[in-house]
Parts: structure tokens; C-alpha cells; sequence
């Protein structure tokens, strides 16, 4: 079965990511992993999670985190300078991609098909290839150039999904905000979970 891509960037509210991650977990899925060293930085500063060391390593750390067995070969992880790895390269089958969150950096590094990262690259292959990315952007306010980038990317087929709460359903916490949020992201990519 062929796996989701998902990228954790430098923007606040790695929650999502994780959330994500999760989600796809629990309906069966496939997760290659990537994270940038900025979004490694925001992970252990907003959720206390602090992963280093090699691929190996960072999936047990990740894994661990999760909840998930040790020994889980459902989530890999990719380190996001390895640009020679399968996931830059079209011949290896993916379902599509989600960035979440998504740095305005990276954004605009995928509107220019900068490919400077695995993350950019990784991206670059979804688009050529014609499969699903999925950007969840996490700035405001934003600017012209924000705007224009996403239009950009919007005009290629890419969904640009800011996490924007809902509240008509009666949220009683912050998860019942990030739970809505990752079930409408689902629906987008058609699981149900």
C-alpha cells in the first residue's frame, strides 16, 4: 500500500501535524515522515517532544511519542536534507502529501519549485506526479506575497486549508477544535476514521 507523505515545518502548531499523524494511523495508513530542523525546534517547544538523532532513532522517538510499538513499520522517517532519498523521486508510489503546519517559507519554496529540501522536493514530485498536497499554512496577517503564492498553488490543484476553528458545533476543549479540524482534513483526502 502506498503512504502519505507528511511534513512538520518551523509554524507554529505541530499539534496539527501530530494530529494528523495520527489520524491516518488509526484509518490504516502509511506515514513517511519528514521534519524540518526548524519544525523540530517548535515540536519540542510546544509539545516537549525532542527528537535527534539518525532515521532509526527519530521513528522510535516519534513512535514512542505516539503511543505506538517499537517495532511499528507503519511510520518512517525521513531526515529533510536527504533530497538523493526515495521520496524525491516520482517513481516511488505515494498517495499524496500533507504539510502541516506549513511555514510560509515552504510554501513559497513550492510555489517556485525551489526543491532546496526533501520537504520542497517532496512536493514538487505530489505536483508533477498529480497527486493530492495539501498545505496548511499558519500565518496572520498575511501579505500580498502570501496571497499570491497561495493563488498560485490553489490555480495547481493544491488545497490550501488554513486551520481556522469552528465553533458552531460546541467545542468544550482545544482538542474538540483540533479534532474538527483533522476530520475535515481527512474527509479532503477521502478517509474516514
Amino acid at each position: 500500500m502506498a503512504p502519505w507523505v507528511v511534513a512538520i515545518t518551523g509554524a507554529s502548531g505541530v499539534i496539527y501535524g501530530i494530529k494528523v499523524i495520527k489520524a491516518l494511523y488509526s484509518a490504516g495508513e502509511r506515514i513517511c515522515l519528514v521534519i524540518s530542523d526548524p519544525g523540530k525546534r517548535v515540536l519540542k517547544e510546544e509539545l516537549g517532544l525532542f527528537v535527534t538523532g539518525d532515521q532509526q532513532e527519530i521513528t522510535l522517538q516519534i513512535n514512542n511519542y505516539l503511543g505506538l510499538p517499537p517495532d511499528e513499520t507503519a511510520l518512517s522517517y525521513y531526515e529533510w536534507t536527504d533530497i538523493g532519498c526515495c521520496l524525491a523521486s516520482g517513481s516511488f508510489n505515494t498517495k499524496g502529501m500533507i504539510v502541516v503546519p506549513c511555514t510560509m517559507a515552504t510554501l513559497a519554496g513550492i510555489a517556485g519549485g525551489m526543491s532546496r529540501n526533501l520537504i520542497e522536493r517532496a512536493a514538487d514530485v505530489t505536483l508533477k506526479e498529480r497527486r493530492p498536497l495539501v498545505l496548511v499554512p499558519r500565518e496572520t496577517p498575511l501579505n500580498a506575497i502570501h496571497l499570491k503564492n497561495m493563488l498560485e498553488l490553489a490555480q495547481l490543484g493544491v488545497h490550501i486549508v488554513p486551520p481556522v476553528p469552528a465553533f458552531y458545533f460546541g467545542p468544550k476543549d482545544i482538542d474538540d477544535l483540533l479534532d474538527f479540524f483533522v476530520t475535515r482534513l481527512m474527509s479532503l483526502i477521502g478517509i474516514r476514521y
